[in-house]
């Protein structure tokens, strides 16, 4: 099965065909809106959907070009109805019901945070995980990490997730954008900390970690008010100001993935979500997995960032297991719990 997916939640525009049950990305392809949105250091939504509007035509065929296809020759067009921003998604979900609708192809409604929740199965590394979860004997316990969201799931079959824990504030992914803006760090910020980070000390400053009442929950707000009291007493350099940071979230994370390991017994434990790219935090979760004998699966970088491969996977699992046989009526959900 071959699936033609699009991603365009926020500001990222991605198109990709997936092999379904190879498990290969046969062509993909992703325009990062960094140059539209520099300049306010965030994603404006109306710009963002009008990048998506003058990109995706080009995309769709190059995409296509590079697997060798045409629309016709797909089983299904697959698009991010939600959750995200308004306008942005129906963007990309009109264009994908256009083409279904043309190519006489299922239209399937994919949930983005199931796509992150499912990508580390496309792992060059997640053979082993693959092939027993979908065997359904294998469920995994998923730390998602975004912008947008920040949470511990266990991933027990193809649409059917328990949550664990999630944040009561800002978003990890959040969190380090705005620190970043603190730093006067360019956009997008997670990667500039990262950067930075890299030449600073971890242990500069200590920084507090939140108690909370749910021990897998998160919480950020209140670390994010620390960096700003701490960039404002001007005792530590930017650089030092990053490491600590960066330092704090990677062994908060860490906390909580071990405690969830030790309440949910698994085989494989896995991170997903742009602010899995961070080198230091992918080592933290390594780490606690090492120590426990749990096989740790993280996506290639590429496949972290908001990508149509993961659309296209997931809305082909989906299919495959009966849970979505093709809607064009539906909707965009820009709220859309997992």
């Amino acid at each position: 099965m071959r699936v033609l997916a699009l991603e365009t939640s926020c500001d990222e525009t991605a198109v990709a065909v997936v092999e379904i049950n190879t498990r290969r990305i046969l062509a993909q392809q992703v325009y990062s809106q960094f140059a539209e949105h520099a300049a306010y250091r965030g994603v404006i939504p109306e710009l963002a959907s009008r990048a998506h509007q003058a990109r995706l035509p080009a995309l769709v065929e190059a995409c296509l070009h590079g697997a060798g296809l045409r629309v016709a020759d797909v089983d299904a067009v697959a698009a991010t109805v939600g959750p995200g921003l308004t306008t942005a998604l129906a963007m990309g979900t009109s264009f994908a019901k256009t083409l279904a609708l043309v190519a006489d192809k299922p239209f399937l409604a994919v949930n983005h945070i199931e796509g992150h929740a499912l990508s580390p199965l496309l792992a060059p590394d997640g053979q082993a995980l693959a092939e027993a979860f979908l065997q359904r004997d294998a469920p995994y316990i998923l730390m998602l990490l975004t912008g947008g969201h920040c949470q511990l799931v266990r991933v027990e079959a193809v649409g059917r997730y328990t949550l664990l824990g999630t944040t009561q504030d800002d978003a990890v992914g959040e969190c380090f954008d705005k620190v970043g803006k603190m730093l006067d760090l360019p956009h997008p910020a997670g990667p500039a900390v990262e950067r930075l980070a890299a030449t600073g000390n971890p242990h500069a400053v200590a920084l507090p970690r939140p108690r909370l009442e749910h021990p897998l929950d998160f919480s950020f707000s209140g670390l994010k008010t620390a960096v700003r009291d701490v960039i404002g007493r001007g005792d530590l350099s930017p650089a030092d100001v990053a490491a600590s940071f960066q330092h704090t979230v990677a062994t908060l994370l860490a906390d909580k993935l071990a405690r969830a390991l030790e309440a949910n017994p698994t085989r494989f434990a896995v991170v997903a979500g742009g602010v899995a790219a961070n080198a230091c935090i992918r080592e933290a979760l390594e780490t606690v997995c090492a120590a426990r004998g749990v096989a740790f699966v993280a996506p290639p970088l590429a496949l972290c960032t908001d990508n149509a491969a993961m659309i296209a996977y997931a809305g082909g699992l989906r299919h495959q297991y009966g849970l979505d046989t093709g809607d064009l009526g539906i909707r965009v959900v820009p709220r859309w719990a997992l």
